[in-house]
């Protein structure tokens, strides 16, 4: 039986993809690699105050997704990453050293990046999510929302 290691993540990027050699390059087979980290806002209640903790994460992208993906991955901008987790381990001078990266399967981009002056750009791409196969529900349907276009509802609701 296999284990299961899936990781779903929403944050934000901490620097410009293609800002250094190590972020960006290709593999001797070809394949693009695209190494970029974001970091995750947390908050959490201690006490009577709210505190914010943020964590930083490193995620490598193989393949035609980070060539495509490189001029859009800025610093600032909001992603969904969704894959495993990688363990390296290495040693070097009798040390060992190990670290966890997540190999990215699917990278969606949200919202906008920020500018300077606190806007954001309308650029950005906002998911739609869906409801699993498991739930019923009607089709959605735009009829022009509440404005008396829908004569299932009734009249009177009792609440």
């Amino acid at each position: 039986m296999t284990d299961l290691n899936h990781v779903v993540l929403v944050g934000r990027l901490t620097r410009d993809l293609g800002s250094d050699e190590r972020s960006f390059g290709y593999l001797p087979s070809g394949q693009a690699r695209a190494n970029f980290s974001i970091a995750v806002n947390r908050s959490r209640k201690n006490g009577e105050q709210w505190e914010d903790e943020v964590n930083y994460f490193d995620i490598t992208l193989f393949g035609r997704s980070a060539e495509s993906l490189k001029p859009y991955l800025l610093k600032g901008k909001q992603v969904a990453i969704e894959g495993s987790l990688r363990q390296d381990r290495w040693e070097k001078d009798g040390q060992k050293f190990s670290k966890v990266n997540i190999i990215a399967s699917n990278v969606q981009l949200l919202g906008g990046r920020s500018d300077s002056n606190g806007s954001s750009s309308q650029g950005g791409y906002t998911p739609r999510f869906q409801q699993s196969q498991g739930q019923a529900s009607a089709p959605m349907q735009n009829d022009g929302g509440f404005n008396g276009a829908d004569s299932s509802f009734p009249e009177d609701i009792p609440f």
